[in-house]
């Protein structure tokens, strides 16, 4: 009989708080499918969670990568993972793309921030929650962003999306928890990665949460007993605003 261990599914796998979050799963027994379009970056980081767990076979990551903006595609290989394993213990939603501006943004670019931060994600939780549903368990993460609950100027395109991801999980929040299934988003401020030297950012990345302070909080809030459902968790660096 084929040994039974937990299942999780990570997009945005191949850098950043995404990477970590595998490592940091693989590290607590999970089954990890890194999902994301780099097919390289995924293998550097299927090596290091190899390395990691040493002859732990059984554990080592499947790499699947997929533009998840391709939806059908997305959705194909989301399949064939629960074809395989039946289960899906874990979805963390991080893929995400940054765009400045608010009202210069084009029509098109708004499309393609909201096709990856909010459309793909939506795309996947509907082929994951029904098998957490029949499982009657499950956990979900959608990460999402400080920005999601404060609309910082020049940046309407990249707030609009996380606000609407925002909304979405809390609305599965509130649907699902009928089924022992949890969804949390997780909104942090600046966060050592390369998307916040895109954005812009003038703090020092010391001064940045770092992504394993994200990861930590995925492992701590899977370790909380049953009956305990966290609806949001916003994490901020030391900003000096004046």
């Amino acid at each position: 009989m084929m040994e039974r261990f937990p299942i999780a599914i990570i997009t945005g796998a191949s850098r950043g708080i995404g990477k970590s979050i595998s490592i940091g799963l693989a590290k607590e027994g999970y089954k990890t499918i890194l999902i994301s379009r780099s097919e390289g970056k995924l293998r550097q980081v299927k090596k290091e969670i190899d390395d990691i767990l040493g002859n732990r076979n059984e554990l080592s990551p499947e790499v699947l990568p997929v533009d998840i903006t391709d939806f059908e595609s997305s959705k194909k290989i989301i399949k064939q993972v629960i074809d395989k394993y039946k289960q899906i213990d874990v979805l963390v939603n991080n893929a995400g793309i940054w765009a400045k501006g608010s009202l210069e943004t084009t029509e098109e670019k708004l499309s393609e921030v909201m096709n990856t931060n909010l459309i793909a994600p939506f795309s996947i939780l509907k082929e994951v929650v029904p098998v957490m549903k029949e499982q009657k368990s499950g956990c979900i993460f959608n990460i999402a962003s400080r920005a999601g609950k404060y609309g910082f100027p020049g940046s309407g395109t990249y707030v609009s999306s996380k606000f609407a991801l925002i909304g979405l999980s809390e609305s599965l929040y509130r649907e699902l928890s009928e089924y022992n299934i949890k969804v949390t988003s997780i909104s942090p401020s600046w966060v050592n990665t390369d998307m916040a030297d895109e954005a812009g950012s003038v703090i020092a990345k010391e001064e940045m949460i770092q992504p394993e302070d994200i990861t930590e909080t995925i492992r701590y809030l899977l370790k909380l007993s049953p009956s305990t459902y966290i609806k949001d968790v916003t994490i901020e660096c030391q900003l000096r605003i004046k």
